[in-house]
């Protein structure tokens, strides 16, 4: 069946192969609305102006090369959201580290495999249209501007099956105010949602990648989901948010400011069949419960 044009999602491809460009096009024309860049500049004008669903970037490229492409685009707040998959022939570690610590979304090794380059792309693509789904549909916390519970659920519904099918871990962050009733009666409840604004503004400040995924899951509580992402990663994430609240100052109308903590619980796993999301849940309660008993305003994990 033919698709047509208006309806499909867009992917820019950026590579000084013109060889590249012909199978990538070919293997994804059927599919998206696709879009070429010869170079690294011209890749940075073409995102500008067709602001594509997807980008896939070269690595190795005269002049500009696709690690400084990325962070270009990742320093424009029109395009820093914009998913990027890196395609290379680079295999070490170290590269894969660079291109992560740099916000890539995903990886498709040459030379390319029609199948798995479709896949990757369609998973990045399904992200997108998640996201977009839940804002159409204003799944959205009214008072924070974040998802809220319903579209968590249904975001992580997803990822947990994506997790099996892939055999990839999975991480959730579990994070509430430290003591907010007692700072809702000190300064009010206007007072009191300021607070909620501004902690669910360091979610933009400190998850980076388009797959991480920040709602509101209720009262103080917040809610994080990480695909991909081992412990490690989990609890480094979970430690700059906490580090990021702290640092942050709520300002008064009568010019003064105060500053609160959050603590936050953190689990991980590679979910099988027979895993139990509940009891998933449950474990990063669990982490959260023991952070508040053992003096609040830090990061704890249970596995």
């Amino acid at each position: 069946m033919q698709i047509d044009r208006e309806t499909k999602n867009s992917v820019l491809i950026i590579d000084d192969e013109m060889s590249n460009l012909r199978i990538l096009t070919h293997i994804l024309g059927s599919e998206y609305t696709i879009y070429t860049a010869k170079d690294g500049v011209n890749g940075i004008e073409k995102t500008m102006e067709y602001m594509p669903d997807l980008i896939l970037l070269d690595i190795i490229m005269p002049e500009m090369d696709g690690y400084t492409v990325l962070a270009e685009l990742k320093k424009l707040n029109a395009t820093a959201k914009i998913p990027v998959i890196f395609i290379t022939g680079l295999d070490s570690i170290e590269d894969e580290e660079r291109g992560l610590s740099l916000n890539a979304a995903d990886y498709i090794n040459k030379p390319f495999s029609p199948t798995i380059v479709k896949l990757r792309v369609r998973n990045q693509i399904q992200i997108v249209n998640q996201i977009r789904t839940i804002e159409n549909l204003s799944m959205i916390d009214q008072l924070t501007g974040l998802p809220n519970r319903r579209s968590f659920d249904a975001r992580i519904n997803e990822e947990w099956k994506r997790a099996i099918r892939e055999t990839t871990p999975i991480s959730i962050l579990v994070i509430d105010i430290d003591k907010f009733k007692v700072y809702n009666d000190t300064y009010g409840h206007q007072q009191g949602d300021a607070v909620l604004r501004t902690v669910a503004k360091v979610f933009s400040q400190s998850l980076k990648r388009a797959s991480d995924f920040a709602a509101r899951w209720g009262g103080e509580e917040f809610i994080v989901l990480l695909p991909h992402t081992y412990l490690d990663g989990a609890m480094e994430i979970a430690e700059n948010i906490r580090r990021n609240v702290e640092n942050v100052e709520i300002s008064h109308a009568d010019g003064s400011k105060s500053k609160v903590t959050v603590s936050i619980g953190v689990t991980t796993l590679v979910p099988t069949q027979n895993s139990s999301m509940d009891a998933f849940f449950s474990m990063a309660d669990k982490a959260l419960y023991d952070a508040k008993a053992s003096g609040r305003n830090r990061v704890l994990y249970e596995l």
